[in-house]
């Protein structure tokens, strides 16, 4: 397997890539303490998710695929940050990579392709939620300007013990 970036393609997610981003998700729901959802979803239960990320606006869903096989390598998405209207100038963004797809730059080429699809929507601040520890995701996010700001300590319980989050900003 190459390990070129240039093997790697990044564009809109679309209902098509529903079971497969749902299958990624789950993994990282059923085996790491990085989301704290703690019950697989099925496609359908998903799809919500999938739809609140439209072609346009701030809340996006960039895909990474191989660009031979067109396997799913991973995803980043910004969403709402709170739900109140005054948080509408705030995003949160996150990235997941497919097990085995670390080491190409995936990260990198979705956080690339997220930032510049948001750079002409009326946002002001990015954040990210980091459980604790993922020195992997912190390096992404300082890379890309995100700046800690505190830790949430023990704020989420998953696998029977419970998990700090670092939070970072950047602004937009």
């Amino acid at each position: 397997m190459s390990t070129e970036r240039t093997d790697v393609q990044v564009r809109r997610g679309v209902e098509d890539d529903l079971k497969a981003l749902t299958d990624l998700y789950n993994h990282y729901v059923c085996e790491t303490p990085v989301t704290f959802d703690t019950e697989p979803f099925t496609v359908e239960e998903r799809r919500p998710w999938l739809l609140s990320h439209p072609e346009d606006g701030p809340y996006r869903l960039r895909v990474a695929t191989d660009a031979d096989s067109q396997e799913i390598l991973g995803y980043a998405t910004s969403s709402p940050y709170r739900a109140k209207p005054a948080y509408g100038t705030s995003v949160e963004t996150t990235v997941y990579v497919a097990p085995g797809a670390g080491g190409r730059g995936v990260g990198t080429l979705l956080y690339t392709s997220l930032f510049e699809a948001l750079a002409g929507e009326d946002l002001h601040r990015a954040y990210a939620g980091i459980a604790q520890p993922n020195e992997a995701s912190a390096r992404l996010h300082e890379r890309f300007g995100f700046r800690y700001v505190g830790t949430y300590r023990e704020v989420g319980r998953k696998f029977g013990r419970y998990w700090d989050v670092a939070w970072y900003e950047k602004p937009l």
